[in-house]
Order: structure tokens, then C-alpha cells, then sequence
């Protein structure tokens, strides 16, 4: 049982600052994670589309967001 769940959160978080994966090394990680979505039954995703229109707003919104800050 994890008692103190900020400092296990700032030790998994100093871990993984420290640490550069190369490409294959994410790949094996992305493959992992899949692999735990498809045995806990979230992936693949029954409707890939669903919420896509939530995705494009909020797109739009970061997309304008940056083009404002970067002509400042």
C-alpha cells in the first residue's frame, strides 16, 4: 500500500526526466502500453471516431494559440 502517493509521484517523476529512450526503446514502450490497453479491454477503441470533434476544437484552440504567441 503506498502511503505517501506525492513522493512516489515526484520519485516517478525525477526517474523519468533523468532517462532519454531512443526509438526502439519507445516503440517497445508504446507496444507494452498497448498491449496493457488491449488486455485491460480499452483498446482498441470500439468507435475510433468518437470525441473527434472535441480533438479538432481543441486543436483549433492550441494551433491559435500558438501562432499568437509566436508573432509577439
Amino acid at each position: 500500500m503506498i502511503k505517501d502517493a506525492e513522493a512516489l509521484q515526484r520519485l516517478e517523476d525525477s526517474l523519468i526526466r533523468g532517462r532519454k529512450l531512443s526509438h526502439p526503446q519507445a516503440l517497445r514502450l508504446l507496444e507494452a502500453m498497448w498491449q496493457e490497453g488491449v488486455a485491460l479491454g480499452v483498446l482498441p477503441p470500439k468507435n475510433p471516431l468518437e470525441g473527434i470533434e472535441v480533438d479538432l476544437r481543441i486543436a483549433r484552440i492550441v494551433n491559435s494559440c500558438s501562432k499568437k504567441s509566436s508573432q509577439e
